[in-house]
């Protein structure tokens, strides 16, 4: 198999001319970029960087970030991007953890880099910005220009992604070049992508949904657009400038996108494919798309950092909450609740947890330097997801919540998801998200949390639960109207942070 470095070499090759990569007003064809990444290559080698060796970044989308990552994939090194929102606490605990070489970095994270201690004593190189560096991107690429060869195999490291870190600090996710190499053609596949294919790059590259988005586009001569942070009206105004094709966002961005104020007056009409991945979306949402874009894929992906694709549906909206059958690379199963057994198979639709393969292509090969997540999550050469979930009688998956998010309430096994669901589908509701608050007799209380879009009070949403298929025993026994969902930069619900009442009311 091709490494990514040679997959590079080997896409600039074939369509030298095509457009690669748009950053504001920006554009660079396959031939130019090409020439840029290997500046940065030789910029990587006057550091004094090995293969194997690994760099940390803080870095929003840009043209500099999709350069670094793959000039890493031509270099051997092992990129690490860290969340540009890391505070220098965090960025010290991974640059110790990743035994790191260097520190990429712009004018919005170069506080973080300033304040963290281990920072000072490797090479800090700034992007738009010379404040503490110990150099700039400028000089960083003023170099003598490397040969357009690599230096890794598809055996050597690509990219170790952190985990967010929920429950303590972040776990460093290695992953192969064949891995990714692996995962970024199935998603090609799986998302039916054709040569030339425009994305909009926004999902962020420390993400696997980002690195995911800007691999493929290079397998396929494809136009990575950059979008540094999601903005709604800009996001509008790139589809329509550079006709974007595909979107692949998590449910929050979307809910944003067609909640803009300017959305209507946009021209959407290049979109015909849509993927979502990242977070369980409602039927409300599923239903507001379908209408929006009338697309002719939409796609929902499951999946992790750690085995990239679980299962995918190619029609999101014909089984609202069917996250499908397992992908071109995977095998999947739902053990019971309390196995670690990849034999102990719960029933067609029994809640279980979700296993994955190890020997799928996409698999990561464990965690770094962390014995103890290996011995929670890997048993008998299969990943336990920590997903909930069911396989219908068709053999289609159904995700229903986070073991960690399990509410037991008077007894009763309760996941947010299905309560979630039926809530989006009020037309007042905005936003919703359902957690467990404490109580004294129930244990905990099914509680769910609205952010309004219209008028709408507790009695209202009751009697809508009422009005549906859901079981009494889950219905929210309170209503707490907020002004935003928190969330974390990648749009997942920070339940925790409800629980711990860090909220503003409404």
């Amino acid at each position: 198999m091709f490494d990514l470095g040679r997959t590079l070499l080997a896409s600039a090759r074939r369509m030298p001319d095509a457009l690669a990569i748009s950053d504001g007003a920006r554009s660079w064809s396959y031939a130019a970029w090409l020439d840029d990444i290997l500046h940065a290559v030789g910029g990587l080698n006057a550091l004094g960087l090995q293969p194997g060796q690994h760099i940390v970044t803080l870095l929003q989308n840009s043209y500099e970030a999709a350069t670094l990552h793959m000039a890493c994939q031509l270099s051997g090194l092992v990129i690490t991007p860290l969340n540009w929102r890391a505070s220098a606490d965090e960025l010290d605990y991974v640059l110790v953890d990743a035994e790191a070489n260097a520190v990429f970095f712009q004018a919005d994270t170069a506080d973080a880099v300033a304040s963290a201690a281990t920072a000072r004593d490797i090479p800090r190189i700034g992007i738009e910005t010379d404040e503490g560096v110990s150099l700039n991107w400028t000089d960083f690429i003023a170099v003598p220009i490397a040969a357009a060869e690599t230096r890794a195999s598809a055996r050597h490291e690509s990219v170790m992604l952190y985990t967010s870190g929920t429950t303590g600090r972040g776990k460093g996710v290695p992953r192969r070049h064949d891995a990714e190499r692996a995962a970024a053609i199935a998603h090609v596949a799986q998302n039916q992508y054709a040569r030339g294919e425009v994305t909009l790059g926004v999902m962020p590259l420390y993400h696997t949904m980002g690195v995911r988005s800007l691999l493929a586009s290079v397998l396929i001569n494809g136009h990575f657009v950059c979008q540094r942070r999601f903005d709604p009206a800009e996001a509008l105004s790139l589809i329509e400038q550079h006709s974007i094709t595909n979107l692949y966002l998590v449910p929050t961005l979307y809910h944003d996108l067609v909640s803009s104020e300017t959305f209507a007056d946009s021209d959407v009409s290049s979109v015909s494919k849509l993927g979502f991945a990242g977070a369980a979306m409602t039927d409300g949402l599923l239903k507001k798309l379908q209408a929006a874009f009338k697309p002719d894929l939409f796609v929902n992906h499951y999946g992790s950092s750690e085995i990239y694709t679980f299962t995918t549906d190619p029609d999101a909206t014909a089984k609202p909450g069917s996250a499908g059958k397992a992908g071109l690379n995977q095998e999947i199963r739902v053990v019971k609740l309390d196995s670690d057994d990849p034999e102990d198979l719960a029933g067609t639709e029994e809640e279980g947890q979700i296993i994955a393969s190890l020997e799928g292509d996409e698999a990561f090969e464990g965690y770094w330097k962390r014995p103890d997540a290996d011995a929670k999550s890997l048993h008998g050469g299969w990943y336990f997801t920590g997903d909930v979930g069911y396989q219908d009688k068709d053999g289609d998956l159904f995700v229903t919540g986070r073991v960690d998010d399990m509410i037991i309430s008077g007894g009763e096994n309760i996941l947010p998801a299905e309560i979630e669901s039926i809530l989006s589908l009020h037309p007042a509701v905005g936003e919703v998200a359902v957690v467990g608050l404490a109580d004294p007799r129930w244990g905990q209380k099914v509680s769910a949390f609205i952010s309004r879009r219209d008028v709408v009070d507790e009695d209202d949403l009751d009697a809508w639960c009422l009005d549906s298929d859901l079981a009494s025993f889950k219905r929210p026994r309170s209503y707490i109207f907020v002004r935003e969902i928190p969330k974390s930069p990648v749009g997942k619900i920070l339940r925790r942070m409800l629980v711990d009442g860090d909220y503003t009311s409404e």
